[in-house]
């Protein structure tokens, strides 16, 4: 049984009406993890707000999408999994870099440290070897970035435990067990 209902357009208030539209335009359809979110039309806002606010920050969409891979596989999400693994497949990844990415791995420097560091945020709760943060520095990433990094752990967390509370049925490619 779910604990958060996934609400469809006929089930929340005008407001919210105008975001699933919004979304359906955007995306093409209304995610679950939305539809979920939505049983509280605050919290929706709060996620998506976020979420624009630090979309074209110091991230590129890859990198966006490596850390969600990166916290969803720490988190053990796989409606974020499945989700995020299409995504970084519309932004240029392949199958295989998505699950390297996932175990915070990469033959690119830069998205090796950048998933190391998200990874490592996750499982210490915020509270990361300092070596870890010494490395993203050193891959050529800026004080803005690790604060907009913050951020992005913090959205992914929030959506991932949403999925393991509100039970979100997938509604995206399932992404590989690794």
């Amino acid at each position: 049984m779910s604990n958060l209902k996934v609400l469809s357009r006929e089930e929340v208030n005008a407001e919210t009406q105008g975001v699933y539209d919004a979304l359906k335009s955007k995306v093409g359809m209304v995610p679950n993890l939305y539809a979920a979110t939505a049983n509280s039309p605050k919290a929706l806002n709060a996620l998506l707000t976020l979420g624009e606010n630090l979309g074209g920050g110091e991230f590129s969409g890859q990198e966006t999408e490596a850390i969600a891979l990166a916290v969803g596989e720490a988190n053990n999400c796989g409606y974020c999994l499945s989700a995020h693994t299409a995504i970084a497949k519309m932004n240029g990844l392949t199958e295989e870099q998505t699950i390297e990415l996932r175990n915070a791995q990469s033959s690119d420097a830069k998205l090796q440290a950048l998933t190391q560091l998200a990874k490592e945020i996750t499982i210490t709760r915020g509270k990361p070897a300092q070596g870890k943060i010494d490395e993203f520095f050193s891959a050529g990433y800026s004080p803005a970035a690790l604060s907009e990094l913050i951020g992005h752990v913090a959205t992914n967390t929030f959506t991932n435990y949403l999925n393991h509370i509100a039970e979100t049925p997938i509604d995206f490619p399932l992404a590989k067990n690794i």
